[in-house]
Protein backbone atom coordinates (compact mmCIF):
# COMPACT_ATOMS: atom_id res chain seq x y z
CA UNK A 1 0.00 0.00 0.00
CA UNK A 2 1.51 3.61 -0.69
CA UNK A 3 -0.19 6.71 0.05
CA UNK A 4 0.73 10.36 -1.47
CA UNK A 5 -0.55 13.85 -0.65
CA UNK A 6 -0.51 16.32 -3.82
CA UNK A 7 0.56 20.12 -3.35
CA UNK A 8 0.14 21.17 -7.58
CA UNK A 9 -2.47 23.69 -7.94
CA UNK A 10 -6.04 23.43 -9.56
CA UNK A 11 -6.52 27.12 -9.67
CA UNK A 12 -3.89 29.49 -10.71
CA UNK A 13 -3.94 33.48 -11.26
CA UNK A 14 -2.23 35.22 -14.79
CA UNK A 15 0.19 37.44 -13.00
CA UNK A 16 0.89 38.79 -16.50
CA UNK A 17 -2.90 40.04 -17.28
CA UNK A 18 -3.79 40.26 -14.12
CA UNK A 19 -1.71 43.47 -12.81
CA UNK A 20 -3.94 46.65 -12.01
CA UNK A 21 -4.09 50.11 -13.68
CA UNK A 22 -0.72 51.50 -12.47
CA UNK A 23 0.75 47.83 -14.07
CA UNK A 24 0.35 46.26 -10.12
CA UNK A 25 -1.10 44.56 -7.73
CA UNK A 26 -0.26 44.26 -3.88
CA UNK A 27 -0.69 40.40 -2.14
CA UNK A 28 -1.60 39.96 1.78
CA UNK A 29 -1.64 36.42 2.81
CA UNK A 30 -1.63 34.61 5.78
CA UNK A 31 -1.83 31.00 7.05
CA UNK A 32 -5.32 29.76 8.08
CA UNK A 33 -6.84 26.67 7.88
CA UNK A 34 -3.84 24.79 6.88
CA UNK A 35 -3.35 26.63 3.74
CA UNK A 36 -2.22 30.63 2.22
CA UNK A 37 -4.76 32.87 2.13
CA UNK A 38 -4.56 35.65 0.13
CA UNK A 39 -6.28 38.97 -0.75
CA UNK A 40 -4.96 40.36 -4.13
CA UNK A 41 -5.52 43.99 -4.42
CA UNK A 42 -4.98 46.13 -7.60
CA UNK A 43 -4.71 49.16 -5.01
CA UNK A 44 -2.10 50.40 -2.62
CA UNK A 45 -4.30 53.13 -1.16
CA UNK A 46 -4.24 52.75 2.40
CA UNK A 47 -7.90 52.45 3.07
CA UNK A 48 -7.80 48.91 1.18
CA UNK A 49 -4.56 47.26 2.59
CA UNK A 50 -6.13 48.48 6.29
CA UNK A 51 -9.35 46.28 4.91
CA UNK A 52 -7.49 42.91 3.66
CA UNK A 53 -5.88 42.61 6.94
CA UNK A 54 -9.27 43.07 8.32
CA UNK A 55 -10.36 40.59 6.10
CA UNK A 56 -7.62 38.18 6.98
CA UNK A 57 -8.19 38.97 10.96
CA UNK A 58 -11.86 37.34 10.08
CA UNK A 59 -10.28 34.28 8.78
CA UNK A 60 -8.57 33.50 11.81
CA UNK A 61 -11.78 34.16 13.53
CA UNK A 62 -13.46 31.58 11.76
CA UNK A 63 -11.36 28.93 11.87
CA UNK A 64 -11.11 29.11 15.35
CA UNK A 65 -15.08 28.71 15.34
CA UNK A 66 -15.29 26.11 12.51
CA UNK A 67 -12.43 24.05 12.30
CA UNK A 68 -12.53 19.92 13.74
CA UNK A 69 -8.77 20.06 14.58
CA UNK A 70 -9.65 22.38 17.81
CA UNK A 71 -11.18 21.09 21.40
CA UNK A 72 -12.30 24.89 21.70
CA UNK A 73 -14.29 25.26 18.28
CA UNK A 74 -18.01 25.65 18.36
CA UNK A 75 -18.13 22.27 16.20
CA UNK A 76 -15.91 20.34 18.33
CA UNK A 77 -18.98 21.90 21.11
CA UNK A 78 -21.48 20.26 19.07
CA UNK A 79 -19.67 17.14 18.06
CA UNK A 80 -19.48 16.43 21.61
CA UNK A 81 -22.49 17.47 22.85
CA UNK A 82 -25.16 17.36 19.71
CA UNK A 83 -25.88 13.45 20.78
CA UNK A 84 -26.69 14.07 24.03
CA UNK A 85 -28.71 17.41 24.01
CA UNK A 86 -29.77 20.28 21.60
CA UNK A 87 -26.54 22.28 21.17
CA UNK A 88 -27.11 26.44 20.47
CA UNK A 89 -24.62 28.02 18.19
CA UNK A 90 -23.68 31.02 16.54
CA UNK A 91 -24.80 32.96 13.40
CA UNK A 92 -21.52 31.39 11.69
CA UNK A 93 -22.39 27.98 12.34
CA UNK A 94 -26.08 28.16 12.19
CA UNK A 95 -25.95 29.56 8.71
CA UNK A 96 -23.50 27.57 7.53
CA UNK A 97 -25.50 24.45 8.60
CA UNK A 98 -28.22 25.81 6.61
CA UNK A 99 -26.43 26.34 3.95
CA UNK A 100 -25.16 22.81 3.55
CA UNK A 101 -28.19 21.21 4.40
CA UNK A 102 -29.42 22.68 1.29
CA UNK A 103 -26.64 21.57 -0.54
CA UNK A 104 -27.17 18.24 0.62
CA UNK A 105 -31.30 18.17 -0.76
CA UNK A 106 -30.16 19.75 -4.09
CA UNK A 107 -27.50 17.44 -4.70
CA UNK A 108 -29.39 14.28 -3.75
CA UNK A 109 -26.99 14.04 -1.12
CA UNK A 110 -23.56 13.70 -2.77
CA UNK A 111 -22.53 16.91 -0.35
CA UNK A 112 -22.90 15.87 3.35
CA UNK A 113 -20.90 17.55 5.98
CA UNK A 114 -21.42 14.95 8.59
CA UNK A 115 -19.47 12.06 6.38
CA UNK A 116 -16.68 12.63 8.66
CA UNK A 117 -16.67 9.47 10.38
CA UNK A 118 -16.13 7.81 6.97
CA UNK A 119 -13.24 9.90 6.13
CA UNK A 120 -12.13 8.77 9.86
CA UNK A 121 -12.71 5.45 9.00
CA UNK A 122 -10.74 5.55 5.85
CA UNK A 123 -7.53 6.93 7.64
CA UNK A 124 -7.72 10.53 5.35
CA UNK A 125 -8.59 12.37 8.58
CA UNK A 126 -5.41 11.36 9.93
CA UNK A 127 -3.41 11.70 7.07
CA UNK A 128 -2.50 7.49 7.57
CA UNK A 129 -5.23 6.36 4.28
CA UNK A 130 -5.85 2.71 4.76
CA UNK A 131 -8.57 0.15 3.45
CA UNK A 132 -10.99 -0.32 6.42
CA UNK A 133 -12.59 -3.53 7.48
CA UNK A 134 -16.30 -4.36 6.44
CA UNK A 135 -17.71 -3.86 10.12
CA UNK A 136 -15.67 -0.77 10.68
CA UNK A 137 -17.15 0.61 7.70
CA UNK A 138 -20.48 -0.59 8.26
CA UNK A 139 -20.52 1.52 11.61
CA UNK A 140 -18.90 4.63 10.07
CA UNK A 141 -21.83 4.43 7.64
CA UNK A 142 -24.61 4.32 10.43
CA UNK A 143 -23.34 7.27 11.93
CA UNK A 144 -23.56 9.26 8.37
CA UNK A 145 -26.67 11.37 6.88
CA UNK A 146 -27.97 14.82 7.18
CA UNK A 147 -31.68 13.39 8.12
CA UNK A 148 -30.16 12.89 11.38
CA UNK A 149 -29.08 16.48 11.88
CA UNK A 150 -32.27 18.64 13.44
CA UNK A 151 -31.86 22.18 13.17
CA UNK A 152 -33.93 24.53 15.40
CA UNK A 153 -34.53 27.92 13.38
CA UNK A 154 -36.21 29.65 15.99
CA UNK A 155 -34.22 28.03 19.63
CA UNK A 156 -31.00 28.28 16.82
CA UNK A 157 -29.49 25.03 17.74
CA UNK A 158 -28.19 21.47 16.24
CA UNK A 159 -29.14 18.17 17.68
CA UNK A 160 -28.18 14.66 16.41
CA UNK A 161 -30.36 11.86 16.21
CA UNK A 162 -27.54 9.05 17.46
CA UNK A 163 -24.43 8.97 18.99
CA UNK A 164 -21.05 8.62 16.63
CA UNK A 165 -22.48 11.61 14.27
CA UNK A 166 -20.56 14.79 13.47
CA UNK A 167 -19.95 17.60 11.54
CA UNK A 168 -16.78 18.45 9.33
CA UNK A 169 -17.07 21.75 7.22
CA UNK A 170 -13.89 20.75 5.20
CA UNK A 171 -15.39 20.61 1.62
CA UNK A 172 -17.38 23.77 2.31
CA UNK A 173 -15.56 26.09 5.06
CA UNK A 174 -12.37 27.69 3.18
CA UNK A 175 -15.14 28.97 0.19
CA UNK A 176 -17.55 30.58 3.11
CA UNK A 177 -14.60 31.92 4.90
CA UNK A 178 -13.97 33.77 1.49
CA UNK A 179 -17.34 35.22 1.33
CA UNK A 180 -16.93 36.20 4.62
CA UNK A 181 -13.95 37.85 3.85
CA UNK A 182 -14.86 39.67 0.92
CA UNK A 183 -18.32 40.95 2.62
CA UNK A 184 -15.39 42.56 5.08
CA UNK A 185 -13.66 44.13 1.59
CA UNK A 186 -17.28 45.07 0.12
CA UNK A 187 -17.92 46.96 3.72
CA UNK A 188 -14.56 49.22 3.55
CA UNK A 189 -15.67 50.33 0.14
CA UNK A 190 -12.83 47.63 -1.72
CA UNK A 191 -14.02 47.21 -5.61
CA UNK A 192 -11.45 44.88 -6.89
CA UNK A 193 -9.96 42.05 -5.03
CA UNK A 194 -9.11 38.44 -5.84
CA UNK A 195 -9.51 36.03 -2.43
CA UNK A 196 -8.02 32.16 -2.49
CA UNK A 197 -7.16 29.75 0.50
CA UNK A 198 -5.07 26.96 -1.06
CA UNK A 199 -4.96 26.09 -4.72
CA UNK A 200 -8.58 25.14 -4.84
CA UNK A 201 -11.09 28.00 -3.44
CA UNK A 202 -11.65 31.15 -5.05
CA UNK A 203 -13.97 34.48 -4.68
CA UNK A 204 -13.47 37.50 -6.86
CA UNK A 205 -14.96 41.04 -6.36
CA UNK A 206 -15.52 43.11 -9.39
CA UNK A 207 -12.74 42.54 -12.38
CA UNK A 208 -11.13 45.15 -14.05
CA UNK A 209 -10.66 44.67 -18.16
CA UNK A 210 -13.36 41.82 -18.37
CA UNK A 211 -12.68 39.92 -15.20
CA UNK A 212 -9.75 38.11 -13.33
CA UNK A 213 -7.96 35.96 -15.00
CA UNK A 214 -7.70 32.32 -13.82
CA UNK A 215 -6.35 29.27 -15.57
CA UNK A 216 -7.61 25.42 -14.17
CA UNK A 217 -5.12 23.24 -14.10
CA UNK A 218 -6.27 19.34 -12.55
CA UNK A 219 -3.65 17.75 -10.79
CA UNK A 220 -3.77 14.70 -12.46
CA UNK A 221 -4.32 15.83 -16.08
CA UNK A 222 -1.03 17.60 -16.45
CA UNK A 223 -2.16 20.98 -18.12
CA UNK A 224 -4.34 23.36 -18.14
CA UNK A 225 -8.41 22.85 -19.03
CA UNK A 226 -9.59 26.13 -19.49
CA UNK A 227 -9.22 30.01 -18.79
CA UNK A 228 -11.36 32.08 -17.19
CA UNK A 229 -12.25 35.97 -16.83
CA UNK A 230 -14.03 35.90 -14.08
CA UNK A 231 -16.03 39.09 -12.35
CA UNK A 232 -17.84 38.94 -9.15
CA UNK A 233 -18.49 35.01 -8.75
CA UNK A 234 -16.43 32.30 -6.91
CA UNK A 235 -14.89 28.83 -8.35
CA UNK A 236 -14.23 25.91 -6.06
CA UNK A 237 -12.48 22.90 -7.62
CA UNK A 238 -12.33 19.19 -6.17
CA UNK A 239 -9.78 16.16 -7.20
CA UNK A 240 -8.74 12.88 -6.69
CA UNK A 241 -5.19 13.86 -6.56
CA UNK A 242 -4.54 15.61 -3.40
CA UNK A 243 -5.42 13.28 -0.96
CA UNK A 244 -4.66 9.20 -2.32
CA UNK A 245 -3.40 5.81 -1.69
CA UNK A 246 -2.83 2.10 -3.87
CA UNK A 247 -3.72 -0.92 -2.51
CA UNK A 248 -3.62 -4.42 -5.19
CA UNK A 249 -3.01 -1.82 -8.19
CA UNK A 250 -6.39 0.55 -7.24
CA UNK A 251 -6.58 3.78 -6.40
CA UNK A 252 -8.51 5.35 -3.54
CA UNK A 253 -8.96 9.21 -3.18
CA UNK A 254 -9.52 11.12 -0.45
CA UNK A 255 -12.62 12.25 -1.48
CA UNK A 256 -16.03 9.99 -0.65
CA UNK A 257 -19.55 9.36 -1.19
CA UNK A 258 -21.04 9.76 1.50
CA UNK A 259 -24.29 7.94 -0.16
CA UNK A 260 -21.61 4.35 -0.88
CA UNK A 261 -19.22 4.73 2.26
CA UNK A 262 -16.19 4.54 -1.07
CA UNK A 263 -14.18 6.98 -2.76
CA UNK A 264 -16.21 8.59 -5.28
CA UNK A 265 -14.11 7.09 -8.80
CA UNK A 266 -14.95 7.77 -12.10
CA UNK A 267 -14.07 12.06 -12.52
CA UNK A 268 -10.42 13.39 -12.08
CA UNK A 269 -11.78 16.65 -11.16
CA UNK A 270 -14.75 18.91 -11.11
CA UNK A 271 -14.37 22.84 -10.85
CA UNK A 272 -17.65 25.38 -10.45
CA UNK A 273 -18.38 28.85 -10.72
CA UNK A 274 -21.31 29.59 -8.61
CA UNK A 275 -22.20 33.24 -6.66
CA UNK A 276 -19.98 32.30 -3.76
CA UNK A 277 -17.41 30.52 -2.12
CA UNK A 278 -19.26 28.31 -0.38
CA UNK A 279 -21.87 27.38 -2.77
CA UNK A 280 -18.74 26.61 -5.54
CA UNK A 281 -16.64 24.49 -2.76
CA UNK A 282 -19.47 22.58 -2.19
CA UNK A 283 -20.94 21.54 -5.37
CA UNK A 284 -17.52 20.55 -6.79
CA UNK A 285 -17.17 18.15 -4.23
CA UNK A 286 -20.45 16.85 -4.97
CA UNK A 287 -19.80 16.48 -8.83
CA UNK A 288 -16.78 14.76 -7.91
CA UNK A 289 -18.67 12.53 -6.30
CA UNK A 290 -21.89 12.48 -8.82
CA UNK A 291 -20.18 13.39 -12.11
CA UNK A 292 -21.61 15.04 -15.17
CA UNK A 293 -25.26 13.66 -14.84
CA UNK A 294 -25.47 15.50 -11.45
CA UNK A 295 -23.60 18.39 -12.79
CA UNK A 296 -26.29 18.61 -15.08
CA UNK A 297 -29.70 17.80 -13.33
CA UNK A 298 -27.95 20.80 -11.00
CA UNK A 299 -27.16 23.32 -13.30
CA UNK A 300 -30.35 22.88 -15.49
CA UNK A 301 -32.46 23.65 -12.08
CA UNK A 302 -30.02 26.29 -10.92
CA UNK A 303 -29.69 28.90 -13.66
CA UNK A 304 -25.98 30.89 -13.04
CA UNK A 305 -24.23 27.89 -12.15
CA UNK A 306 -21.51 26.36 -14.25
CA UNK A 307 -19.24 23.41 -14.00
CA UNK A 308 -16.33 21.98 -15.80
CA UNK A 309 -16.08 18.16 -15.16
CA UNK A 310 -12.77 16.38 -16.43
CA UNK A 311 -13.16 12.44 -16.28
CA UNK A 312 -11.10 9.25 -16.04
CA UNK A 313 -12.11 8.06 -19.25
CA UNK A 314 -13.03 10.86 -21.91
CA UNK A 315 -12.39 14.90 -22.22
CA UNK A 316 -13.60 17.65 -20.22
CA UNK A 317 -16.95 18.64 -20.21
CA UNK A 318 -18.99 22.23 -19.83
CA UNK A 319 -21.98 22.21 -18.09
CA UNK A 320 -24.31 25.48 -17.41
CA UNK A 321 -23.47 29.04 -17.52
CA UNK A 322 -22.24 31.82 -15.30
CA UNK A 323 -23.25 34.81 -16.71
CA UNK A 324 -20.40 37.02 -14.88
CA UNK A 325 -17.51 34.69 -16.80
CA UNK A 326 -16.32 34.20 -19.94
CA UNK A 327 -14.16 31.11 -20.59
CA UNK A 328 -11.95 29.89 -23.09
CA UNK A 329 -11.64 25.70 -23.02
CA UNK A 330 -8.83 24.15 -24.03
CA UNK A 331 -10.07 20.59 -26.40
Amino acid sequence: MSSAVSRRNFLSFDFARGAGAGGHWVTLHRVAMACRVEVKLVSDAPGDIAAAREALDEADRLEARLTVFRGTSDVADVNRRAAAEPVRVGNELFDLLQISRDIHADTEGAFDVTAGPLTRCWGFLERDPRMPGAEALSAARASVGMSGVTIDAAQRTVRFDRPGMELNFGSVGKGYVLDRMADCLRRRGVRHALLSAGASSLVALGGRDGGWPIDLRPQRLGGRVASIRLRDGAIGTSGSGEQFFEAEGVRYGHVLDPRTGHPASGVLAASVIARSGAMADALSTAFLVGGAGLATRYCAAHPDTQAVIVPEDGPPAIVGHYAGASMEFRE
